[in-house]
């Protein structure tokens, strides 16, 4: 038995990759030395970097260090899908100085790295790996087991984590991983039970950019799924072959598997089945959910990071005093936090991991009928929505733990099951299991099957927005059919009852396109998994509790009631309560910056102005709208909303609506549905929506009956304002809301946002589109490298310039023009076709100009300044856009 456990280490077997012809690994150069600076007293961090060419691909490399000399042990950090081996940068430079010897790379394909994209291709990217690990074996500061073989560890997410796994099983030189996020079959993962997640598929294939960038087997496979909407035996076997799955009697070190509860590209099945087949090689291996996923929700970034710290320090370092933390750890998240609306989440674990089945209670189903019948609609149109790939970056999946539904069904495509009220609460740990007898008028049937929490009055969850797809074969002549529902962790309070749905379509996945009537009927009961061995411990009372002596409590206690006033919000400034925004000396500056991105940054917006946020890139102008919208926090000074000093879930950001550019719809629904759906989400009453009013304002008209997949970019970009102004909120904030949009587009775009403000709300608009702000903003604020450059009234700011327009009633003749050019304080004349433009030099003066002009008998009209915004932000900035 090979545990490779650091001293205790048994005969090897050589497993490396070869490719078919050997690979050569050579240095671009003597490479790259920085320093990372701390702003602490940690050590410093020496950073490396090289490119290594492998098989004529070119391989961008980091080599992160610190410390006093000598050997330890190393670890290479993979990066997701779509990323780069910046992405990791912080990770590694806290491994290194937590004493390990750190290599990032970016893989083929992504970032500077050449290659074609592979799905962690055995003979590419895992090729890839042993050679950066003989890289590792020929450093100074690596620890070796033996000539050739470093002390290594592998870790990533998602892609990343795949690459550590794989990495495992094909180079036994490989001491210990942590994936995280990722897939044990990809197979599985895109193609479940035969039915393909075309969402995610595309997804996957358009970050990577497109066919192109992958191997031409990998392009013409998607290409022919993505045309058929069914995965063929050749497209399963092409993915499996590049899965870790297809070395699973080969994965024999310590694993901790750190899988996502949000998350339907990879489920928490995947992660079972990993820790079954490593733990039968007879690795230990720990299991931990967490309460994000691809889907979106809380990644746990810090206490992750420290987990996987432990878990190298005990098997790649050998410290058995290392906690390497519970053999099963589940996040559970419930209500929010009053203080800083964020996601309360508790730990709950078990001294081993209980699997997916584990604990199961049966609940008898029944419907409004035994049997029940649905369509699959011709084209499988409309689809029901369960998750939204690709759209819940802001955590749409976690809602169902905060009992927000944001899931829908279409009458006549589904059929439905509910169990009894059910009495004491329930935790669902794992996954359920139930049969059924489904029916078809056609020969396959593609079934998606979830289980609902229903509250009293009827309102329904869909816990973290999972579904089942179940393809059934031969289903015309009836069959049984078990089905395994999502892994979820999920309590289910009493009272509430369980709802078995079973529809014909969902958005995530490809449906058979030919209509068909399914009917289903149940055969045995629902089986729902507890896990009671797994339990959430009471919250820890704080050490000092315990030890500290009593002339320190007193300090304690003192400390205490100064961190609850430094946390408590400020209380409401009565001055502001009509202002809508006002900014006061605001700085932040990101973690790893070399610089603030906002800096002592004041403004004041008053009720009914349309304010533009104008600044070259990197200004610092999405950082402050991301401020304000309470996303993120700021460093130092502080901003109000009506006088409220806003934070994280601040009640006021109620009274705040945002567009970013990008906002993504549902193509198969009207406007008007995508928008109902979007307020229902928000947990809201219907009521206070303003629905009417909003749409009224963004002049959709009967578009708002049509599916979106059928509207035009200006239409989309209208819809997702009227999104934005549900509600009515005060303060409207919109960012390059004109992207996009052709010359008639953006003259309607600039129309909606003055008719919002006539009402005495306020919009705060940035926009690249100098021209346009000019012609919709009233006033404007100027930004520059992090810093104010200037703010106030567009006309205030546009005419500070120093040439005139003079408008006359006829045009002026030649010689009179000379004799203008010539006065005092003029520095040059031209004739225009409204008349003249006068540039005055530093001794002239409008008031100067116009009575020279009268005097010369010059039909003087109108006299303004001539500065388009274009050449004012230029003079503000110094030319840096």
């Amino acid at each position: 038995m090979d545990l490779r456990l650091p001293g205790l280490r048994g005969p090897r077997r050589p497993r490396r990759i070869v490719s078919a012809v050997a690979a050569v690994v050579v240095l671009a150069g003597a490479g790259t030395w920085t320093a990372v600076a701390s702003d602490d007293d940690t050590p410093a961090v020496h950073q490396a970097e090289r490119v290594m060419t492998v098989d004529g691909v070119r391989l961008d490399t980091s080599y992160f260090t610190s410390g006093a000399a000598g050997r330890r042990p190393a670890v290479l950090l993979g990066h997701g899908f779509g990323g780069s081996k910046d992405d990791v940068r912080g990770q590694a430079e806290q491994l290194a100085r937590d004493g390990y010897a750190v290599l990032t790379w970016s893989a083929r394909g992504f970032g500077k790295s050449t290659g074609k994209i592979g799905l962690n291709d055995p003979k590419g990217e895992v090729a890839d790996v042993s050679r950066l690990i003989d890289w590792l074996a020929k450093q100074p500061q690596v620890q070796l087991d033996k000539a050739g073989d470093p002390r290594v560890g592998v870790a990533g997410a998602s892609y990343g984590g795949a690459i550590s796994l794989l990495a495992a099983g094909y180079d036994d030189r490989v001491d210990a991983i942590a994936p995280a996020i990722t897939y044990w079959n990809l197979a599985d993962a895109l193609f479940p039970d035969g039915v393909f997640k075309k969402l995610w598929a595309g997804i996957f294939f358009n970050t990577g950019g497109g066919s192109a960038r992958f191997e031409p087997a990998l392009a013409a496979m998607y290409d022919r799924v993505a045309e058929s909407g069914t995965p063929d035996a050749a497209a399963r076997a092409l993915l499996e072959q590049r899965s870790p799955s297809a070395v699973a009697d080969r994965i024999k070190v310590p694993t901790l598997l750190i899988q996502g509860q949000t998350d339907s590209l990879f489920t928490l099945a995947q992660s079972d089945a990993a820790e079954k087949a490593i733990r039968a090689n007879g690795a230990p291996v720990d299991v931990d959910w967490i309460a994000g996923g691809h889907d979106g929700g809380d990644m746990e970034g810090d206490r992750v990071q420290t987990r996987v710290r432990a878990w190298f320090d005990r098997y790649l370092k050998d410290d058995k005093a290392a906690d390497t933390g519970p053999a099963f750890r589940v996040t559970r998240t419930g209500g929010v936090d009053s203080t800083d609306g964020a996601a309360q989440l508790r730990g709950a674990s078990a001294d081993d991991y209980p699997g997916l089945e584990n604990g199961e209670r049966s609940f008898p189903l029944t419907g409004r009928r035994e049997e029940q019948s649905f369509a699959n609609p011709p084209g499988a149109s409309p689809p029901a929505v369960s998750a939204l790939p690709g759209l819940g970056g802001g955590g749409l999946s976690q809602l169902s733990s905060l009992g927000v539904g944001v899931s829908l069904d279409f009458p006549g495509q589904y059929a439905a099951f509910d169990s009894a009220p059910v009495t004491g609460d329930l935790r669902v740990t794992g996954s359920p299991t139930v049969t059924v007898h489904v029916k078809s008028t056609s020969d396959t049937a593609v079934l998606f099957a979830k289980v609902y929490d229903v509250s009293g009055s009827g309102s329904q969850v869909l816990p973290s927005q999972l579904v089942t797809p179940v393809r059934v074969e031969g289903a015309k002549a009836g069959k049984d059919v078990t089905i395994t529902l999502p892994a979820i962790d999920h309590k289910v309070e009493e009272g509430h009852r369980l709802r078995l749905v079973l529809a014909s379509t969902d958005l995530g996945y490809a449906s058979p396109m030919a209509p068909a009537t399914y009917t289903v009927s149940m055969k045995g009961d629902l089986k729902v998994p507890t896990a009671p061995a797994v339990t959430t411990a009471a919250a820890p009372l704080p050490s000092w509790v315990w030890w500290l002596p009593l002339a320190g409590a007193a300090i304690a206690l003192a400390l205490l009631l100064t961190a609850r006033r430094r946390t408590a919000g400020p209380a409401p400034d009565p001055a502001l309560a009509e202002v809508p925004l006002q900014i006061t000396d605001l700085s932040k500056k990101y973690a790893n910056g070399d610089r603030y991105s906002v800096r002592d940054l004041s403004f004041r917006v008053e009720k009914g102005q349309v304010l533009g946020l104008l600044g070259p890139n990197g200004a610092g102008k999405t950082t402050t709208l991301r401020m304000l919208m309470g996303l993120i926090s700021p460093d130092a000074g502080e901003i109000r909303v009506f006088g409220h000093a806003i934070r994280p879930g601040a009640p006021v950001l109620s009274r705040v609506g945002s567009f970013v550019e990008g906002a993504g719809f549902l193509p198969h629904l009207s406007g008007r549905e995508n928008l109902e759906l979007y307020w229902q989400a928000t947990g809201r009453p219907a009521g206070d929506a303003h629905l009417a009013e909003a749409l009224e304002i963004a002049g959709l008209g009967d578009a708002l009956a049509r599916a979106v997949r059928t509207y035009s970019q200006g239409m989309r970009q209208r819809l997702a304002i009227a999104q934005a102004m549900l509600g009515l909120p005060d303060l409207l904030i919109l960012d390059e809301p004109t992207n996009g949009l052709d010359p008639p587009q953006i003259r309607e775009m600039r129309e909606v946002m003055i008719r919002y403000a006539a009402a005495g709300r306020t919009v705060i608009v940035s926009s690249h589109l100098l021209s346009e702000v000019e012609q919709s903003c009233t006033h404007l604020v100027v930004m520059d490298r992090g810093r104010l450059v200037q703010a106030g009234p567009v006309a205030e700011i546009v005419g500070s310039g120093d040439t005139l327009l003079v408008g006359t009633a006829t045009p002026v003749e030649e010689p009179v023009v000379e004799k203008i050019a010539a006065l005092p304080g003029v520095a040059s004349a031209a004739p225009t076709a409204e008349g003249l433009l006068v540039r005055l030099d530093a001794e002239g003066s409008a008031q100067r100009l116009v009575a020279e002009l009268v005097r010369l008998d010059v039909p003087v009209q109108a006299v303004g300044p001539h500065r388009r915004l274009e050449d004012a932000f230029l003079t503000l900035i110094g030319g840096s856009a």
